[in-house]
């Protein structure tokens, strides 16, 4: 066999029988905008604070959806809130509300 000195990524698994969705659980709840997003990648596209540290809505997102929630917390307070990423919404997801809604999770935690 011939070695190009490719290899396989190592696995991923996230086991959604042992993650904690109550934060995703709750921000459904309060705004079901949140259930709307598909990644698209719109928000992070025109970030502002994307221009300057590494946030991404996207993988916020994500975040909360695989029960990430330490990681999401702290993901959500780089994010300056400036309201670009919800104009650029091609699904109207209300963007700005849910850092609110993780940032108030975070104070209840």
């Amino acid at each position: 066999m011939v070695n190009f000195g490719y290899t396989t990524l190592p696995t991923h698994i996230h086991d959604m029988d042992k993650a904690d969705l109550g934060l995703a659980d709750s921000i459904s709840f309060e705004d079901s905008s949140f259930n709307l997003c598909i990644a698209c990648g719109s928000c992070t596209s025109t970030c502002t604070a994307g221009a300057f540290t590494n946030f991404s809505f996207r993988q916020m997102c994500h975040q909360i959806k695989r029960g990430e929630n330490s990681q999401a917390i702290a993901e959500s307070e780089k994010c300056m809130l400036c309201g670009k990423c919800t104009l650029a919404c091609p699904r109207n997801v209300n963007t700005r509300n849910i850092i609110r809604l993780v940032r108030k999770a975070n104070q209840t935690i």
